[in-house]
């Protein structure tokens, strides 16, 4: 286990969220002081990383989505001597808590809050996951942050666990301290699950709507793409779930893992060689999903009065197998046209 240690006043001055000569009060100021020089400069890349991330893919709105529908899962899932302690009976959502740095004039967003009980015991306690999409060196400090300021509003006791996942392979810290030679004044840890390195084979026989979404994200390669997409589409007609939640994780997984053209065919091919029953479920799962896509192109298309818009959407499905009826039915175009695109 790694940690990011602070010895020393003298070392404070290296991050931007201790300064020397400055009071500091673990549970009510740290982390909430001026930053100069290059910390502040530093801090500013992250923020303008993590504002350019944001709007490619709200990465954190969709992890909340997927671990505030499925928490207990995620919690069996990889922390499931934490998930043997906790009475899901009493679980409720608490609203997003929003921290303001005014020196630094930033907002910091806290991604989930879970207030619940743990099983034999009378008081709640407050579970609280932080998803990490981008590399952050202060991390760490960020965490013990957070959980101050929480145990300051709520005076509970909070697990935090942090979920990593972005794609470098990285060893991340899970805890930070604060010590001198002669006392350690703070020795926090937290829970972490790194996405890239979990193995994802070893995911998919766990009939885990969780896992089932997080595949998208985790260590697999270039050459493995389209075994990965098979092995989640059918963990998906194993779970059979409501049409709602199916529509969550495979939007999740799509949003991370999009086989090309290529790969789609390569990928019915292999769900061709399952057995009859299986392969039916998927394939019918596949269309399903592919129909909805093109519906919504193809009433887009036509909200714009588009009509190339319908030809590229029949270009793309014939590519992908599809015969001339069902894609006349699905587009509007008649026969001919569809022909003339085969040639």
């Amino acid at each position: 286990m790694k940690s990011r240690t602070t010895q020393g006043l003298s070392s404070h001055s290296h991050s931007p969220y201790f300064r020397q000569n400055q009071c500091f009060s673990p549970a009510f100021s740290a982390g909430f002081c001026p930053r100069r020089g290059e910390e502040n400069k530093e801090s500013s890349n992250i923020t303008r990383r993590e504002t350019v991330s944001e709007t490619r893919i709200d990465h954190d709105r969709l992890f909340k989505e997927l671990l505030s529908t499925f928490f207990e899962e995620f919690l069996l899932l990889f922390f499931p001597h934490v998930y043997e302690q906790v009475d899901f009976r009493h679980v409720s959502f608490l609203s997003e808590e929003v921290f303001t740095d005014v020196a630094a004039g930033e907002k910091h967003r806290v991604d989930l809050l879970v207030e619940t009980k743990l099983k034999g015991e009378d008081g709640l306690i407050i579970v609280h996951i932080e998803h990490q999409s981008y590399t952050q060196p202060t991390f760490p400090e960020r965490m013990f942050i957070y959980v101050s300021r929480l145990f300051q509003k709520y005076r509970r006791r909070i697990l935090p666990i942090a979920i990593f996942s972005y794609d470098e392979h990285r060893d991340e810290p899970s805890s930070f301290t604060i010590k001198f030679p002669f006392l350690t004044v703070v020795d926090f840890r937290f829970l972490t699950v790194e996405l890239r390195k979990q193995p994802w084979r070893e995911y998919i026989r766990r009939d885990n709507p969780v896992a089932a979404a997080l595949l998208s994200k985790m260590g697999y390669n270039e050459s493995e793409r389209v075994a990965v997409k098979r092995e989640f589409l059918r963990m998906l007609v194993r779970l059979e779930l409501d049409e709602a939640k199916q529509r969550l994780l495979f939007g999740f997984f799509e949003t991370y893992l999009t086989l090309s053209e290529q790969e789609e065919i390569q990928l019915r091919n292999e769900v061709n060689q399952m057995g009859a029953k299986e392969a039916k479920k998927v394939t019918d799962l596949i269309v399903s999903y592919e129909q909805r896509g093109m519906e919504k192109g193809i009433e887009k298309g036509i909200e714009k009065g588009i009509e190339k818009g319908k030809m590229d959407i029949a270009k793309r499905m014939l590519g992908k197998g599809y015969d001339v009826p069902t894609i006349c039915e699905l587009t509007g175009l008649s026969v001919e046209a569809v022909e003339k695109l085969k040639g």
